[in-house]
């Protein structure tokens, strides 16, 4: 179980109170180190816990599924339940047998919904919440949804922007025992370790095969491509594997919540548009490590790393998208002609919220030349657009665009 220093508020805490009141199992899903434990153990501190990073409760787990799911009483948590997939059909067939809201509490390392002989099984009796690294307003424990703001047009009139502060957060990420480490050297010392258990055991346990010398490469890579259209055979081409050896180490970076992939946004216009996703590493602190950039050397340059900017605006909108009381998809918007739109919230009723991503402190009229596009692509689902920059003021460029300080997301 993780332990940390820092108790941080979950925003995500009481959408998990609620399903436990009326599903028979819920299931945590996120990569290792993001708090799933500790959050699990704070929903009810009654409940008995189980992790099968314990050997000895592996082995049980993996010998008879069926018998040590019948021997347990009462509520329980199961921690890090992928590493026996066959407890699943045995947890079906408990909880087919007594329904009863709340029995299972699991939490997961490999993302589920990607693995079908997992999340098959429970189908209809399992809710599946994902739980990010640290959003920046949980850091600062201020609960809030940007989501539900961008959607309501509720801003303030300037957010205070500290350049060097901005910088540390980049670098930091958002993964709690990081966040603890107060110097840059034993911040990279941590995440070299993080990358090598995954990289190694997860690995190892998903695929069934050692630890593959190609993925730390490729990982390294990708962080270099973060925020770029995925062109598999480009990749295919820089690393030397084949299409179909990279689309499997791939998947099983998806899997391990390392990547995340955006898809393409389109309307039913019949406008040619770009259908290939964008990929982002999932937290921009391991990416920034992975890119060899620390905060001493951002300090010194004149500018800030876009891409890396970039993925944390992405970084953060998946995560209030977890809580936030508006439903939506995130995509992000591109013509054959090279309009593009860094991304495109779309809720349940069609609504359409452009996003844009600036590291500049500086604006144009002309910054905002792809919402506008998207806009007059759809003028009636288009909601609001939306250009995040590293300045303090909010501006409104009229009645339907406005630039907005990245400090929302902390200040």
């Amino acid at each position: 179980m993780e332990e940390y220093a820092t108790m941080y508020p979950r925003n995500i805490q009481n959408f998990a109170r609620e399903a436990l009141g009326d599903t028979p199992v819920l299931l945590l899903n996120g990569a290792r180190q993001t708090g799933k434990s500790t959050l699990a153990q704070s929903l009810d501190a009654g409940r008995r816990y189980l992790t099968l990073d314990d050997p000895v409760v592996l082995a049980a787990a993996q010998s008879d599924p069926f018998g040590f799911i019948d021997g347990l009483d009462g509520p329980v948590c199961l921690d890090e339940v992928q590493r026996a997939p066959g407890i699943f059909l045995a947890i079906k067939a408990a909880v087919d047998k007594v329904r009863q809201p709340g029995r299972f509490l699991l939490t997961g390392s490999a993302n589920v919904l990607l693995l079908p002989q997992m999340a098959d099984s429970l189908a209809g009796r399992m809710e599946v919440l994902e739980l990010w690294p640290l959003a920046q307003c949980e850091i600062a424990a201020r609960p809030r949804s940007i989501v539900d703001e961008l959607f309501a047009g509720d801003f303030a009139d300037r957010y205070p922007f500290d350049r060097d502060d901005f910088i540390e957060r980049l670098t930091a990420g958002g993964y709690p025992e990081a966040l603890e480490r107060r110097s840059g050297r034993r911040r990279q010392a941590w995440f070299d370790s993080y990358l090598a258990t995954i990289l190694q055991r997860d690995v190892r346990d998903l695929a069934q095969i050692e630890g593959l010398t190609e993925l730390p490469r490729l990982l390294q890579l990708l962080a270099a491509r973060s925020g770029g259209l995925l062109n598999m055979a480009e990749l295919s081409r820089s690393t030397g594997l084949a299409q179909t050896t990279l689309r499997r180490y791939m998947g099983l970076l998806e899997v391990l919540f390392l990547i995340r992939q955006v898809p393409a946004w389109s309307s039913n216009l019949g406008k040619r548009l770009q259908k290939s996703p964008k990929l982002f590493l999932s937290d921009y602190g391991l990416m920034a490590h992975l890119q060899t950039l620390d905060a001493n050397r951002m300090a010194q340059e004149h500018g800030l790393p876009g891409d890396l900017v970039e993925a944390f605006v992405h970084a953060e909108l998946a995560k209030h998208q977890t809580w936030a009381a508006e439903a939506t998809r995130l995509m992000h918007y591109r013509t054959s002609t090279g309009v593009e739109v860094d991304f495109v919230l779309e809720n349940r009723r069609g609504q359409v919220l452009g996003i844009e991503v600036k590291a500049a402190r500086t604006l144009s009229s002309k910054s905002f030349s792809g919402l506008r596009h998207l806009r007059d692509t759809v003028p009636e689902q288009f909601q609001r657009g939306v250009l995040f920059y590293s300045g303090e003021e909010v501006v409104q460029f009229d009645a339907q665009l406005v630039a907005l300080p990245l400090a929302m997301f902390w200040a």
